[in-house]
């Protein structure tokens, strides 16, 4: 036991990090996703991540699974493998949770739930307020709460002004460390930059060679907003919807070959030269290992860098809700 808690810290030292803002804390380049982790095997794949090596862990109310990786967090805290303070852990405030009111009661449902205290990072989830459901419930609107079980939406009119004051309300009372957006274009991060109090730290988005975002970071360094990206290796069959699969492009193919790599690890090692924070999500061990590995792995070259943004699809390169009107944003 004692020589795997030495790798692990060994593993969790070498991965890179980055600053948040003005602030000296960071947040590591490589986290766990657990998005579309099922019951059952989303506790099992943090305790593997945490024993990997990882300390960040990326969460959201809407994954359902918040309390399995609470568990996990805890057993893992309490059987002293890994401190509190050493892990960073995200969650996210869902678009039903927008008004003021909601905000405080959602990221209190998240934190008990995660049994971690505090948070590092709460994020705005989507930029669109849904009418309120309160936090225990997961009212059905196509698979998600805030609809009108019709595959509508039930629109609310809470401006996006309103919501972060009660988001920076968490700063100011400790409930959180840090907080930030997901799913915010150029347009919409411009405009919260005018009149927030507390800068977003992170603006996270799906990204991937496929949907690399260029424009948007290029915007957010210059504004020092950290790019984390969600599905940094594309994603499942689900949400392919017939679009190419980034995994089996033959750019991709070939590079990892000369490398002695996998595909995803080339595209890990993409992100983490980008600059730009990426969220795998797996519930293999072995995956979960080698997807922390590629963090640290030698450093692509500058033809490979170029290649490998040639492949950009722009829109039609997206995979999540790329088909949803409310949902064009980043």
């Amino acid at each position: 036991a004692g020589s795997s808690s030495r790798r692990a810290r060994a593993a969790a030292a070498a991965v890179p990090s980055v600053k948040l803002g003005s602030s000296d804390a960071t947040m590591p380049q490589i986290g766990l996703g657990t998005w579309e982790a099922q019951p059952g095997e989303v506790g099992a794949a943090v305790t593997a991540a945490i024993a990997a090596g990882y300390r960040h862990i990326d969460c959201a109310w809407i994954y359902k699974n918040e309390r399995e990786v609470g568990e996990a967090l805890k057993a893992a805290f309490d059987g002293g493998v890994v401190k509190r303070e050493e892990m960073f852990i995200t969650s996210k405030c869902w678009n039903a949770h927008h008004h003021p009111d909601d905000v405080s009661k959602a990221v209190a449902a998240t934190v008990a739930a995660l049994q971690c205290d505090y948070l590092d990072l709460y994020l705005v989830h989507w930029p669109v307020a849904w009418q309120s459901v309160p936090v225990d419930s997961f009212d059905k609107w196509g698979g998600e709460a805030g609809g009108d079980g019709r595959g509508g939406t039930r629109f609310a009119k809470v401006p996006m002004r309103d919501t972060w004051a009660a988001m920076e309300k968490l700063v100011d009372d400790g409930v959180v460390r840090h907080v930030g957006v997901s799913n915010f274009g150029v347009q919409l991060l411009s405009d919260l930059l005018t009149y927030c109090r507390i800068k977003p730290v992170c603006n996270q988005v799906e990204l991937h060679p496929y949907h690399n975002q260029a424009a948007l970071l290029d915007m957010c360094k210059y504004y020092d907003v950290l790019v984390v990206a969600y599905s940094p290796l594309g994603t499942s069959v689900q949400w392919q919807k017939g679009r190419p699969n980034v995994r089996e492009d033959e750019v991709l193919k070939a590079i990892a070959t000369r490398r002695g790599e996998t595909v995803p690890a080339v595209m890990l090692r993409w992100h983490v030269q980008r600059g730009v924070v990426a969220l795998p999500k797996s519930v293999n061990a072995g995956r979960i290992s080698a997807n922390l590995a590629a963090a640290t792995s030698p450093p692509l070259t500058d033809d490979d860098m170029a290649a490998i943004g040639a492949l950009d699809k722009g829109g039609a390169g997206r995979y999540i809700h790329g088909d949803l009107p409310w949902s064009s944003f980043a």
